[in-house]
Parts: structure tokens; C-alpha cells; sequence
């Protein structure tokens, strides 16, 4: 207990707000909570990976394993966090005994730092990430090819302005301006669009092969027109136009109990 409660000390004299602990009703450390960050030296912005360390320590730590856990992974893909995870479980074996919360940060510090560069693909292409390629890192820590996300904002405002169109006037007065979100948490971002535009569209993107109609697709495509013609005579598919006119009864019991009968034409679906 004095060996986890010394490094606990430790841990907040040295990374101050930058780690949380959380302690039960008895003062016991339950959780010690850390994002760790690549090696930049000053250069912050050049942080492109990041993950949160969660170290639970149990009873008789450090001579039993503490409980760890990485949380929200940002700009790294499931290979790499096998790596780190991995290492983790290696040092924990090798370090029982010992207070080890210090040597895990440093640990996955390395490993950020030499995979500094974001992994994975692109959310809004479906493309990689390859050298000389231009990316934006949000605000959220999500990485998107910068002229893909100029692309994303571009058609998101249009559809918003669409949508505002359709509003009475007076609903448009109330309306707020268009706020560019990060197109995978939603997160509100505040990028310049044209510089964006400006850059080079994906490499992967640009030498993809250009898209043909395959013996496989058209396959594909017959098969799909037998399983819609067979649920369109089944009853399963609306035919609109077959549909347009038609009256639809609707019987109701009045108060005095006399039925009564509506008719109305069915609306175009």
C-alpha cells in the first residue's frame, strides 16, 4: 500500500494534470488515468497518435499484476495496438514486484513515437494513409486526407443549405450558421476549406483502376432483378403506379354505435 500510494505521489507531482486518479471512500487508489502522447520535443502539433492508459491496481500491488487497459486509441490501427498491448503484458510480468506505472508510459511513449504517423484509412474515401500523402488532424485526434475532408465540408454544406431552403422564412431567420463536424465523432471542427481543396487528392485513390462492369457484377446485378421481381409478385414491392387512386375504407362506430364508414384515396407513397 505505501508503494502505491508513493507512486501515486510521484505520478502527480511529476505529470500534474495530465493524470487522474480516482480513489475510493478509503483513500485507495482504484484507477490511475493517463493519455500518453508521442515524443515531438516541442513541435506539438506534430502529435498524430495518442492513447489512454487505465492502470487499476489490486490488492498486494506491486507484487500482483495491476489490472491495465488502453482506451480510445487515436490515429492507430488494430496492428499496432496489438503491438503496445502486447509490450504491456510483457513488462507487467517483468516487473512485479516493483512499481511499474512510470516504465508502462514510457514503454507506450516509445512505441507512439515510432509510429507517429496516422494508420489505418481515411473515413471519408476508404483509402490508406501512404508517404507524400497531405492529411488534417482534428481537433478530435481523427485523420482524414485534407482534400477529402474539404470535400466532406463542401458537400455537408450544401445539403445544409438545402435543407435550410426548404424551411418558411421565418424558420430560416432562426436557423444557426453551418458548423463543420468531424465526420467521425461529430465533433464541431474549424478548418479553411480552400487550402484544403488545394491539396493533392489520395495517392491510392488516384491509381485505383478506374471502375468496369465485371462478369462478377453483372452476375450480381441479375441476381438482385430475380430477387426484386420475385418480392414484386409476392405483394412485396409498392408499384406506385398501380397504386395511384386507389380508395381505402376506414370503418369507425360512432357514439350511438351506428357504424360508419370513411373513404379516402390512399396518399403516393
Amino acid at each position: 500500500m505505501d508503494a502505491l500510494l508513493d507512486e501515486v505521489e510521484s505520478l502527480e507531482a511529476i505529470l500534474m494534470e495530465d493524470v487522474h486518479i480516482t480513489k475510493t471512500a478509503s483513500g485507495f487508489p482504484e484507477m490511475i488515468e493517463t493519455t500518453v502522447f508521442p515524443t515531438v520535443g516541442e513541435e506539438l502539433e506534430s502529435q498524430y497518435v495518442c492513447i489512454t492508459l487505465q492502470v487499476l491496481p489490486t490488492a498486494g500491488y506491486p507484487d500482483v499484476r495491476p489490472n491495465v487497459k488502453l482506451r480510445n486509441p487515436r490515429g492507430l490501427d488494430d496492428n499496432i495496438i496489438g503491438q503496445i498491448e502486447r509490450a504491456v503484458q510483457q513488462k507487467l510480468t517483468e516487473s512485479i514486484g516493483q512499481p511499474v506505472v512510470f516504465d508502462l508510459i514510457d514503454l507506450i511513449r516509445e512505441h507512439l513515437t515510432e509510429s507517429n504517423l496516422p494508420s489505418g484509412q481515411c473515413v471519408i474515401c476508404l483509402y490508406g494513409f501512404l508517404e507524400g500523402d497531405e492529411f488534417t488532424k482534428t481537433v478530435c485526434y481523427h485523420y482524414l486526407h485534407s482534400h477529402c475532408l474539404a470535400c466532406h465540408i463542401n458537400a455537408s454544406k450544401r445539403n445544409y443549405e438545402e435543407e435550410i431552403e426548404k424551411l418558411p422564412i421565418w424558420k430560416r431567420k432562426e436557423a444557426k450558421a453551418f458548423q463543420a463536424q468531424c465526420p467521425v465523432c461529430r465533433e464541431p471542427i474549424d478548418v479553411e476549406v480552400e487550402p484544403l481543396m488545394r491539396c493533392r487528392p489520395p495517392t491510392e485513390r488516384e491509381n485505383a483502376p478506374k471502375f468496369q462492369v465485371t462478369d462478377e457484377l453483372k452476375s450480381l446485378q441479375a441476381q438482385m432483378n430475380r430477387l426484386f421481381m420475385h418480392q414484386k409478385r409476392r405483394g412485396g414491392i409498392i408499384d406506385l403506379e398501380a397504386e395511384e387512386g386507389n380508395v381505402i375504407a376506414i370503418e369507425t362506430e360512432s357514439p350511438n354505435g351506428e357504424a360508419q364508414t370513411m373513404l379516402r384515396l390512399a396518399p403516393v407513397l
